[in-house]
């Protein structure tokens, strides 16, 4: 039964795998979080035998169109205007509406940053289909329908979501599920420049910008070494702690869900199934007791190292080393070990 406020449509009509693109806040660089998402789609089209698109709006955009091609993409959709300089849920979520209803694809991927959280309910609304939010894989069923793949809160299982009469079929993808694909500047594709019609906000108006960040700090999701504390901290000064050992080997520091949750960072410093998704060279877990939604977000880090009182923490299970003791103890070791290398040059 079709819902009367769901028009019909024609699924042979659809097809192409789609993915939105987003440049970086300086709008120097494609997001990360995009191509990576571009290399997830590119095995995703070989199995339906269908192309890779990505659509690319902003403003002062044309000029990286021709690097999603060389991470997998087959064709670039570009709107590049300057009223879309400034950032406007219902204004760019219309213009990706209207662009993809013109080709028409059959998959619709999104980056889930900050900014691709927002956009995709505008675009998943106006096509009236669903969205599978925070897909960890993809793959395609005995009956060629598309299978979004994502845990369900609690990450214990896995839910399979097919969408067998709406299309697009759309999912959102946080950064760091997928890696980013090798590029390859030998392949070639085709870039559409498109026009649009660009909207006026409503009901919106920015007043000023004011970065969450400094400009010298990494984010958690690109830092290579990164020092995480949990419940067992047990105070916002234990992270002064961290942070010591963090600075001493380079890295930042983040925490779990129930570190954020009693305000002893910040939220933008969660690693988790309800935070980022990370994928550090080193990760050292540090009073965490290792929940499965903890563990969803390091699945990505080549190296993990456990401290935690609790010898039976599962946190352990998923460590490449472990420390059981308590990490008032331990960190501090650690710390003054690392000083005393430092000041005879063996680290830098």
């Amino acid at each position: 039964m079709v819902c009367k406020e769901w028009p019909e449509i024609n699924l042979e009509e659809y097809e192409g795998v789609w993915v939105a693109a987003f440049a970086d806040n300086e709008g120097k660089e494609i997001e990360e979080a995009s191509l990576q998402l571009i290399g997830a789609a590119r095995e995703l089209a070989d199995k339906l035998n269908t192309y890779v698109g990505v659509a690319l709006i902003g403003s002062g955009v044309r000029e990286l169109a021709e690097k999603p091609i060389y991470y997998g993409a087959d064709r670039v959709y570009v709107v590049d205007d300057e009223r879309l300089s400034v950032y406007y849920p219902t204004v760019w979520g219309k213009v990706l509406y209207e662009l993809a209803s013109k080709y028409k694809p059959e998959v619709f991927l999104i980056p889930a940053t900050l900014r691709g959280r927002e956009l995709a309910p505008y675009v998943a609304n106006s096509f009236r289909t669903g969205i599978t939010a925070d897909l960890t894989s993809m793959d395609v069923d005995e009956r060629g329908d598309v299978v979004l793949i994502r845990p369900p809160f609690g990450g214990f299982m896995l839910a399979h979501i097919v969408t067998r009469n709406r299309r697009p079929v759309m999912g959102s993808v946080r950064p760091n599920i997928f890696p980013t694909p090798e590029r390859d500047e030998s392949r070639h594709g085709e870039i559409y420049e498109e026009r649009v019609e660009i909207p006026p906000p409503r009901g919106i108006r920015l007043l000023g910008r004011e970065p969450i960040m400094k400009k010298e700090e990494i984010p958690i999701e690109k830092a290579e070494v990164i020092v995480a504390g949990g419940k067992g901290i047990g105070s916002k000064e234990g992270f002064e702690l961290l942070k010591r050992l963090a600075d001493l080997l380079g890295g930042v520091i983040a925490g779990s869900s129930k570190a954020v949750d009693a305000g002893w960072i910040g939220h933008d410093m969660q690693v988790g199934q309800t935070g980022k998704a990370v994928k550090p060279n080193l990760y050292i877990a540090v009073a965490i007791s290792g929940a499965a939604q903890h563990v969803f977000g390091i699945r990505e880090a080549k190296r993990v190292v456990a401290i935690n009182i609790d010898p039976d923490a599962p946190i352990f299970e998923h460590a490449d080393y472990g420390i059981v003791g308590d990490y008032r103890e331990v960190v501090p070791a650690l710390i003054e070990l690392l000083e005393e290398m430092k000041g005879k040059g063996k680290i830098e």
